[in-house]
């Protein structure tokens, strides 16, 4: 191909941009890092952050002793975190997590070939794939093929398998974990100074936030042998440090065309904003009218202030001219390498005109889909239960194969567990968010969903009420019941399955649209726009996120916010007493932590930033060129939202919780004796030397 003109603004935009990408671990630009950083990634370094770094609860963490001892954030598991903190000074108090698994990328495998045959001649193959989008029969064939290679490896290992699609399908990885499913707390501190500051679509960097959990991982009853794990670095952070971040960032679209991002801009955002805003003004006026429901009510507050704030930058970023300029400069750039080239010629670059014509139809779909499909009932937990009972109960019926992605034989125990979590549900919450999404549907329309038979003349509040009240799906027992038996579901009155029931033949249906319309797009025209850029940028380019492990590196490095403001690398223990000086809601801190002021070096880093490539999901612990912990990794400051589309270092930050001040806390606030000698750390602070 005669891609030279763009290969040369390629290495232009590299060289610019050093710090991109999330790589994965058999990927990593170790010449890049070599070049910019003077440091060589080893085997060794890249295994040993692989093996110690967990998937668990909604983000990531890591080993941090052998003896199944791991650091993640509260916000990922804070169903089993007490409000006002916990620590387990014995073994024998650590306390059981249900529900909640960990997992660890054991090993990785590249499975392409098992997948979908052999390419032929390289420009060939492309023209082919120009020439027509895959069929249906194709389609079904490589899902075909993913199920039986999760399956074998499944049943050779009995561990986790998972095949995961990258580059749009020009690559397929075979993924191995090892699972945890006894996790015990053993430390976290009050949720008052691990979200201080309030709801976190607020927030953004500087901030003063202690977003840690200790946990531990048993197997057979006894603390789990965990050989691989991140020594805790005595030294910390500090400005300019080179850092490395492991986590497993959940999407990026940085492969999508200008007519996607237009699309999601125009489209699919504004709707989804709107939802998530009119349900945290529902919960915070049903929190104001007591102490209990300001405690329910927490916890999904602050789950959908965090999705609000992701949505919302994103939303934000995507109206930035100067992203999609950047992004439609590209792309023109690419077509005409595309067009020039003899063997694909006009042709090649018709992919571009599929995509723009495929979401051009879709968009009138859009709306009823996110109501009734995806996410649906956001927030509602009893609803989650009930469509999944509904559709386990249909599912497991069929051929591994035919099943949907999420309810195949690898995947289901994960859903299983999640499904058959002990935790509490709040009726009063559940009953707020259920009417919300019962107004939603309201707004469809009779055409879209069996509002009738939904409502039964009731108005949704009053419908709500019934359906929260009368479900028995709080029972662990009566989920199981229902999910393991097809008939049981199709004969149950109980009032939420009822409705998940009602609402299965219009959701299905705009499922199949999208797996039509947009799904099999993403394996056809997405696919050879992925193959082109393969075979420019070969093994120099990364794939999007997917949710699985990933790497990034980065330095700390301070940064201008919008109005040219210049922010510091880290926050310290002072400001977090600066802001808490009047020591009232949201800037609210404990006694002990009021008392134990005078104790603390009130100029350790707390908090710090880096250029580490951050998106959703990327929470996780964060190295040295030693291999050692120096923080761990839980959100992005608004600047780094938008890298979901096109990643830029000049502003965009991840944000991590320093170990320097987790160590501080431990010691003069905490008193974590039993801890910090097992992290091999002082009990308490040594003086500094005169």
């Amino acid at each position: 191909m005669k891609f030279a003109g763009l290969v040369l603004l390629c290495a232009l935009a590299q060289a610019s941009f050093a710090d991109e990408g999330l790589w994965l671990f058999n990927q990593f630009p170790r010449a890049a890092v070599q070049e910019k950083y003077s440091f060589e990634a080893t085997d060794a370094f890249l295994e040993n952050l692989r093996l110690a770094t967990v998937q668990i609860g909604e983000g990531s963490g890591a080993f941090v002793s052998p003896h199944g001892l791991l650091i993640t954030n509260q916000h990922g598991i804070s169903a089993c975190a007490p409000d006002q903190g916990f620590y387990a000074a014995a073994a024998s108090a650590e306390t059981a997590c249900r529900g909640l698994e960990a997992r660890v990328l054991v090993a990785l495998e590249d499975v392409t070939a098992q997948i979908k045959p052999p390419a032929a001649e390289p420009a060939k193959n492309v023209k082919a794939a120009a020439a027509a989008a895959l069929t249906a029969e194709a389609l079904q064939k490589r899902n075909a093929a993913i199920a039986g290679v999760e399956k074998a490896c499944s049943g050779k290992t009995g561990d986790v398998c998972t095949v995961v699609s990258l580059s749009s399908g020009e690559r397929y990885d075979l993924y191995r974990y090892k699972k945890y499913t006894d996790l015990r707390l053993v430390f976290v501190p009050e949720r008052a100074v691990a979200f201080f500051g309030g709801n976190p679509e607020k927030l953004t960097y500087p901030r003063y936030d202690l977003d840690i959990a200790f946990l531990r991982a048993y197997e057979n009853g006894r603390p789990a042998d965990t050989p691989h794990f991140l020594k805790w670095s005595t030294a910390g952070v500090k400005e300019d440090d080179l850092v490395f971040s492991a986590g497993s960032p959940i999407s990026t679209e940085r492969l999508a065309t200008a007519a996607q991002i237009t699309f999601y801009r125009d489209t699919a955002m504004v709707p989804a904003i709107s939802r998530l805003q009119t349900r945290i003004e529902d919960l915070r006026a049903f929190a104001a009218k007591s102490p209990d429901n300001l405690r329910t009510a927490q916890p999904e507050l602050a789950e959908l202030g965090s999705e609000y704030k992701l949505t919302a930058g994103k939303l934000i970023g995507l109206r930035d001219d100067w992203l999609l300029a950047r992004k439609t400069n590209f792309e023109k750039k690419l077509k005409q390498a595309v067009q020039h080239d003899p063997k694909l010629g006009v042709e090649g670059t018709k992919v571009w005109d599929d995509i723009a014509t495929a979401y051009k139809n879709w968009t009138p779909s859009e709306r009823p889909y996110q109501v009734l499909e995806q996410p649906a009932a956001i927030g509602s937990n009893l609803f989650r239960i009930a469509r999944e009972v509904v559709r386990l109960s249909e599912e497991r019926g069929k051929p591994n194969e035919q099943r949907l992605p999420g309810y195949r034989e690898g995947a289901v125990a994960s859903l299983e567990a999640q499904l058959y979590s002990p935790a509490a549900l709040d009726d009063g919450v559940e009953t707020v968010l259920l009417t919300r999404y019962l107004e939603e549907l309201k707004t469809l329309g009779e055409k879209e969903a069996p509002l009738k038979a939904i409502l039964g003349g009731k108005t949704p509040q009053q419908a709500a009420e019934e359906m929260v009240h009368g479900t028995k799906l709080k029972d662990v027992a009566e989920r199981k019941r229902l999910a393991a038996d097809r008939q049981a579901v199709a004969q149950s009155e109980d009032p939420m399955v009822r409705l998940a029931r009602l609402l299965e033949e219009p959701s299905r249906k705009l499922l199949k649209k999208h797996q039509d319309v947009i799904e099999s797009l993403e394996v056809s025209a997405a696919e050879r726009i992925a193959q082109y850029r393969f075979r420019l940028f070969g093994a120099a380019d990364y794939p999007d996120a997917t949710g699985t492990p990933r790497v990034t590196f980065g330095q700390v490095k301070g940064y201008k916010d919008r109005t040219q403001a210049t922010v510091p690398y880290a926050t310290t223990f002072g400001g977090l007493f600066h802001l808490a000086v009047y020591n009232q809601d949201p800037f609210k801190l404990s006694p002990r932590w009021l008392d134990g002021k005078p104790s603390l070096d009130l100029v350790a880093p707390m908090n710090f930033v880096s250029t580490c490539d951050i998106t959703s999901g990327a929470s996780g612990p964060v190295v040295d060129r030693k291999g050692e912990l120096v923080g761990v990794t839980f959100d992005g400051n608004l600047e780094s939202i938008a890298l979901t589309y096109m990643y830029a270092d000049e502003s965009a930050r991840a944000v991590h919780v320093a170990t320097q001040g987790i160590e501080e806390a431990l010691q003069e606030i905490y008193k974590t004796r039993e801890l910090l000698r097992e992290l091999g750390l002082p009990e308490e602070r040594k003086p500094p030397t005169e």
